[in-house]
């Protein structure tokens, strides 16, 4: 990404590390993001065990997986949670849902068929309907975005690989974006290359687009170079009041900002740090013995060249998956 240019001086806010904002609110996407790994063939009692943490950790909103087209990607290779039908999230929480804990889902730009596949709100468990869009799909998403207000629900927008966009297209979208009727646009470091002040910059510039409207900043990390905690407490001081966390850091590839560590460094009394480390003991040590996640050297080297970490994942998944520095020679060619 091209560097930011400079403005005149953003004031941060004024806050105190030893308080807490109650405007903060805390998504959990561990089936959704994790699902990536094993797509998304997660059993019901794997499901419901992060759905009561999340519920009894006092997070906010829950992400259940995706709504993908089944023109797209075929339910005979994919679990139910990458299509999370009506049924199945019935299943996992029932007609009357956690009261406190609400529920949403992402729909890919392109890949989802939401005309169809998401109902009118008042026939859903669904709170949020949370869009995610390349560049390029903005159209697309702002035309998603508007289905879902229309049928009654909350909307986000994750703009994804902003690292690897020029500063005057992502102008471009967020304009068009905030025409929309989105809730909270989100900062997305998809490749885990960002830095502190790189993220500080994004800010800046998203709370300029958003300026005087009403909608909200979010933050959403990797952690190929070990900082999505940090990159999230930046956004934090900078008054970004929706983050998204991952139990254990689960998650596609280097894995997320961990929910562990974000509940521990929130303030808000509502939040409980023990439902989580227990389910990390119960559910996420065993499934650490299946599947391959979270800080290695080929991430940090795909995160350190701002590329996506398909190849580095290929690497892990291969019989050469130590093999660092020919991986290194071969990336640097």
């Amino acid at each position: 990404m091209s560097p930011i240019k400079k403005h005149a001086k953003v004031e941060e806010p004024k806050n105190s590390w030893i308080t807490y904002r109650p405007e903060i609110k805390v998504l959990d996407c561990t089936i959704r993001d994790g699902g990536l790994i094993n797509d998304h063939q997660f059993g019901d009692e794997f499901v419901r065990a992060v759905y009561d943490t999340c519920a009894a950790a006092g997070v906010d909103y829950m992400e259940m997986g995706y709504k993908a087209s089944k023109r797209v990607f075929s339910r005979a290779d994919h679990g139910p949670w990458k299509f999370c039908d009506e049924d199945d999230l019935r299943r996992m929480v029932g007609d009357q849902p956690h009261p406190d804990l609400k529920l949403c889902v992402m729909a890919d730009a392109e890949r989802t068929d939401y005309h169809e596949d998401i109902l009118p709100k008042e026939q859903s468990v669904l709170n949020c309907i949370r869009v995610a869009t390349y560049i390029h799909q903005i159209p697309t998403a702002v035309d998603m975005i508007q289905d879902a207000h229309d049928k009654g629900y909350e909307t986000t927008c994750n703009i994804m690989a902003v690292s690897a966009v020029r500063e005057h297209e992502l102008r471009e979208a967020l304009a068009a974006l905030t025409k929309s009727p989105v809730e909270v646009i989100y900062v997305v470091d998809s490749y885990g290359s960002l830095y502190s002040e790189q993220v500080r910059d994004l800010v800046h510039l998203y709370r300029r687009a958003i300026e005087g409207t009403g909608k909200e900043l979010g933050i959403h990390t990797h952690n190929n170079q070990q900082l999505a905690f940090a990159n999230t407490i930046e956004a934090v001081i900078l008054g970004v009041n929706r983050l998204d966390a991952t139990i254990n850091g689960f998650g596609r590839g280097a894995g997320n900002c961990p929910m562990e560590l974000l509940l521990g460094f929130l303030r808000n009394p509502k939040f409980d740090q023990r439902p989580v480390i227990e389910c990390i003991v119960k559910n996420f040590l065993p499934l650490a013995k299946k599947l391959d996640w979270g800080y290695s050297i080929p991430y940090m080297i795909s995160g350190q060249l701002n590329r996506h970490p398909r190849e580095a994942m290929e690497l892990r998944e291969s019989h050469r998956k130590d093999d660092y520095l020919a991986f290194y020679d071969r990336m640097m060619e």
